[in-house]
């Protein structure tokens, strides 16, 4: 077998397929764009859906790839198994409607097996397939020359994700031989296709040739496909000989970076560290490709993610000893291992470390918590004679502190409790099914349709340069058929050529009117999408008569489109803006451009501050303010990246790209329509700034008339404010407001003195009202103050006094109750804890709390309740 690298084999396999006339498409990010089904981009095809349902006709049919991809759904067994792994590469090779089983099996064969590839033993290599597909099994064995004995049918060799293409799937095994036998020989198991560690998948070939229907009936499919995915480090495991993937050139320079840090622990010396070491090495490589990808830890969907990833190989690190921020140091050696196909990781090295670092810092504080609410648990089960740590408190700490369950059950076993399994199992699956049922709600890919799919005829788009132009009618359809004529309802239209704008890229379609001859209205454009092989898609409200092969008059409304192009290159400037002012990380994260505003959407690890904002806007206003040309060249995608042209998130590019260059400042690949000068903007300002999601953050502005009227809007409001405070000139306005809030101030600090004052005379009386149950002396009684800082205060001047040993205080305004419990060490001595009074007391007056043992509060919405929570006290006190 050859001596490859990771790197060497990843290329190898694209090699191979350019050969047999495949597109190399690049790795995609692992933030999926406008996929609303999925988390993570979790497969090669994941990139490839939109074409294999038909929604977009491919340049090539036939496409490879390695594409980075992160699967979390079972975490737990990362660092357990040989192979698990959070993010892991795909190799690919794809075919859209061109060739099928015989290409994909034999080409499989000759790159697994040929001295030029990889070179691997054939005899070591075993196949399933599905026991209806007799045509894969004939090729196994008519064609490649595969024994008997090395093609074994599985009735789970089938795939299907519920509607939309599926087909029979063959995979392809590696015997690694005897020494890797971890069952018996006569284990059922002990086969290819089993679970065992002898014979490892390394590639599955999907034969995408049916349509799952709604009615879960299948149909062939109109253009059948081919999927297939070989795991790169698993082969890679296989090429050099490793036992596991985890000692492969993929991560063993991680977990030998890792064991510098430690300067404690080896690799390879104990099973249980050796875990630590492969998590660690697992999860910084996904933490590392995410965050670079623009995705930021949060409490929530992708950035949820991330925070556990992060905060489980924190936690691993602890058990090799490492205390400090130490994964961040890692991100170097994730960048140079992937240096050669991935270049990403080293040139967003900084950012991706400070997010890391920053995190790490966040949870070393937080992991302090954790540890308390765990001691507390484990003290209160010991009070309570309790032997056994339930299942939703182990949840708890593992959802919300990060705390893996191997950790807690390692402190709950050296405190003598046992840990319930199950009941965490059951909050584990729980968890699971919500976020499943988040997702199934959207279709994760559409049944594919042949009727757009087949359409070829050209039509051009020419509303770069004009807005009104007569065009001939090349297909009509109405409700999913072709027809030759219509005179009423909704339809869809393509012509030979078009000045409408089809939506893309964040830009939405223009509308306008299909007029004829006599400049009569024949028909309405409310939408234009683009069709699977490219064409403008027209979506109209049919007047009078469309024929195919008549010319019409096609008329954008210009209005209209004159505001789509102003908020488009000011969508431009406000990106560039962005970037000056925020730094490089800040990436776009969608967009969208209509005639009235424009929203812009990007990655950043914070918030914008109001000084920011205005810095962004007066770059923007200055560039309008400027008056610089915008030119728009068309030219090859090679020279666009060396011109210093950005990509807009969401678009692709094919080999001619258009480059929008305003002034050498920003320059960008862009589709879209754009105004001649920036000063044919006008205004700009931005309307709002906030967050989104997990690091995404929005925001929104206007340009030209909108603009205008905005600013109006808020003078409007200035000139209310200024009759408000009788302010006789608007530039006095805010020193008034200044005046009028320092009155403000000082009226609430000399009612919070009176009411100190009062409170401290109420203290007088409640003080002298001491009572006794069981032996222990305690005050309980309602009090006329505003809040619960005022019963604090009481609560203060108690302790000073030393009046009773226990003190409960309850005060009532409008619907809102609130009690107070304090209790002195002498009766915390006695078994009288203030949080646990609380907790009995509470219920009466509708409501919860709790606290410490000196000290409680709670909150109500009962204030009839008071007087049956105050003569509670003395029977709670009973009891002890």
């Amino acid at each position: 077998m050859k001596q490859l690298s990771s790197a060497q084999v990843r290329q190898m396999y694209l090699d191979f397929f350019k050969e047999k006339g495949h597109k190399i498409e690049p790795s995609a990010s692992l933030v999926p764009v406008n996929d609303p089904t999925l988390l993570w981009i979790n497969s090669g095809v994941a990139t490839m859906k939109k074409y294999f349902d038909g929604s977009i006709a491919p340049e090539n049919p036939r496409m490879t790839n390695s594409q980075k991809s992160i699967r979390t759904n079972d975490i737990e067994n990362v660092g357990k198994t040989a192979r698990h792994h959070t993010m892991f590469e795909m190799l690919g090779n794809f075919s859209i409607g061109d060739y099928f089983k015989k290409e994909a099996v034999n080409w499989a064969w000759e790159f697994l097996t040929s001295p030029e590839w990889l070179a691997f033993d054939p005899e070591k290599l075993f196949v399933t397939v599905y026991p209806e597909d007799k045509e894969a099994k004939r090729l196994w064995l008519e064609e490649v020359g595969l024994a008997e004995n090395h093609v074994i049918e599985l009735d789970e060799n089938f795939w299907d994700i519920g509607a939309g293409p599926s087909g029979p799937c063959t995979e392809i095994f590696y015997d690694r031989g005897e020494e890797f036998n971890d069952v018996a020989e006569d284990d059922p198991e002990n086969f290819p296709g089993g679970e065992n560690e002898r014979y490892l998948e390394i590639w599955n070939l999907v034969f995408s040739e049916f349509n799952h229907k709604a009615d879960d009936t299948y149909e062939p499919l109109p253009n059948k496909n081919i999927d297939t995915g070989m795991g790169l480090e698993r082969v890679v495991s296989i090429v050099q000989n490793a036992p596991t993937n985890f000692e492969t050139d993929l991560f063993l320079p991680i977990i030998q970076e890792v064991e510098k840090i430690s300067g404690k622990v080896a690799y390879g010396k104990d099973s249980t560290t050796d875990t630590s070491f492969k998590v660690i090495a697992d999860h910084i490589r996904a933490l590392s490709f995410a965050i670079g990808d623009g995705a930021l830890p949060s409490n929530e969907g992708r950035g949820y993610v991330l925070r556990r990833l992060l905060r489980r190989a924190v936690m691993h690190g602890q058990k090799l000893g490492i205390t400090d921020g130490f994964l961040y140091k890692l991100v170097p050696v994730v960048g140079k291992i992937m240096e050669s196909y991935y270049p990403e990781v080293l040139e967003q090295r900084e950012f991706i470390e400070k997010v890391i670092r920053t995190e790490e810092n966040r949870f070393h504080e937080t992991i302090n918590e954790g540890l308390d609410i765990l001691n507390q648990v484990v003290a209160e089960l010991k009070e309570a004679n309790e032997t056994t740590l339930n299942g939703q408190t182990i949840f708890k700490l593992y959802d919300t502190y990060g705390f893996p369950v191997e950790l807690t059950e390692e402190i709950a076993e050296e405190a003598g409790f046992t840990v319930d399994h199950a009941g965490f199992e059951a909050e584990m699956n729980a968890q699971r099914e919500r976020a499943r049922a988040a997702r199934s709600t959207e279709k994760s890919m559409d049944v594919q349709s042949g009727l757009l799919t087949d359409i070829k005829v050209e039509s051009t788009y020419v509303g770069y340069d004009n807005l009104n132009v007569s065009s001939e009618v090349l297909v009509l359809i109405q409700e999913e058929a072709l027809v030759d004529s219509l005179s009423s309802g909704q339809a869809q239209v393509m012509f030979a050529q078009t000045p409408f704008y089809a939506e893309m890229g964040g830009q939405v379609a223009d509308k306008g009117v299909i007029l004829d001859e006599n400049n009569q209205l024949i028909a309405e454009v409310t939408d234009v999408k683009r069709a699977p092989n490219g064409q403008h898609l027209h979506q109209v409200t049919v007047h009078g008569t469309l024929t195919v092969g008549a010319t019409y008059k096609l008329e954008v409304d210009f209005s209209n489109h004159n505001g789509i192009l102003k908020n488009h290159t000011a969508t431009h400037l406000l990106h560039k803006a962005l970037k000056e002012v925020l730094g490089e990380h800040a990436n776009q994260a969608g967009s969208l451009v209509t005639a009235n505003y424009l929203r812009f959407d990007f990655t950043h690890f914070g918030q914008v501050t109001s000084e920011e904002l205005k810095q962004m806007e007066q770059i923007v206003e200055t560039k309008i303010w400027e008056a610089i040309p915008v030119v728009t060249v068309e030219t090859d995608i090679d020279t666009a990246k060396g011109m210093g042209a950005m990509a807009l998130f969401g678009e692709k590019y094919g080999k001619e790209v258009r480059v929008v260059n305003i002034g050498d400042w920003s320059i960008e690949l862009c589709g879209g329509n754009h105004v001649k000068n920036t000063e044919a903007i006008g205004i700009f300002k931005i309307t709002s700034e906030s967050g989104i999601g997990a690091g995404v953050r929005r925001i929104e502005a206007v340009t030209g008339q909108e603009a205008y009227e905005f600013l109006q809007e808020k003078e409007q409001q200035v000139l209310e404010i200024a009759q408000i405070v009788k302010s006789t000139q608007l530039k006095d306005v805010v020193n008034k407001v200044e005046q009028l809030q320092q009155q403000l101030r000082e009226l609430q600090k000399e009612n919070e003195q009176l009411s100190s004052k009062l409170a401290s005379q109420q203290a007088g009386d409640v003080f002298k009202d001491v009572k006794e149950s069981n032996g222990i002396s305690y005050i309980a009684t309602k009090v006329s103050v505003k809040d619960m800082n005022q019963l604090r205060q009481l609560a203060d001047q108690w302790k000073q006094k030393a009046v009773s040993e226990v003190l409960v205080l309850a005060t009532a305004n409008e619907d809102k109750v609130s009690l107070l419990v304090a209790a002195s060490p002498e009766a915390i001595a006695k078994g009288v804890k203030a949080g646990d009074l609380i907790k009995a007391i509470a219920p009466k007056v509708g409501g919860g709390g709790g606290g410490r043992p000196d000290m409680a509060q709670a909150g109500g919405k009962n204030a009839a309740g008071i007087p049956e929570a105050l003569t509670e006290v003395s029977n709670w006190l009973a009891t002890k």
